[in-house]
């Protein structure tokens, strides 16, 4: 994205096409005025994570058609907000993080090292991340 900035200071990568993320559902994990919720964190979600969010009131396991939301499978890759990734990191269940594809902003509420340490390079089979 030209002039859209990731956590490691270059240009930010695509985050998911299948299925398609981000707050304007383009793949990538931009934001603006109009995401409130900063849906700022490229993620591969796990079903510990996913678990954890419908837990905290975040269902992203069930598919909301009118959103253009099919529901995720761990092993997906989903732009997901800082705030609900930080809370399930503080509780023991974050999801990876793809630095490459986490937009800066996400520095003005989660510390670099606390997505350092669940970064992961996404492999072309991510079937390993479901447990």
């Amino acid at each position: 994205m030209v002039g859209e900035r990731n956590v490691l200071g270059e240009a930010l990568q695509e985050c998911g096409t299948d299925p398609v993320t981000g707050f304007f559902r383009d793949g990538c994990c931009r934001t603006g005025p109009q995401d409130q919720g900063r849906h700022t964190i490229c993620a591969v979600v796990t079903a510990e994570f996913l678990e954890h969010q419908r837990s905290i009131g975040n269902d992203l396991s069930t598919p909301v058609p009118q959103f253009r939301f099919p529901g995720l499978r761990p092993g997906d890759r989903w732009c997901v907000t800082a705030r609900n990734w930080l809370r399930a990191h503080e509780d023991g269940a974050a999801a990876f993080v793809v630095l490459a594809a986490t937009h800066e902003r996400v520095l003005d509420d989660v510390p670099l090292e606390a997505l350092r340490e669940h970064a992961v390079d996404v492999p072309p089979d991510a079937r390993p991340f479901e447990g």
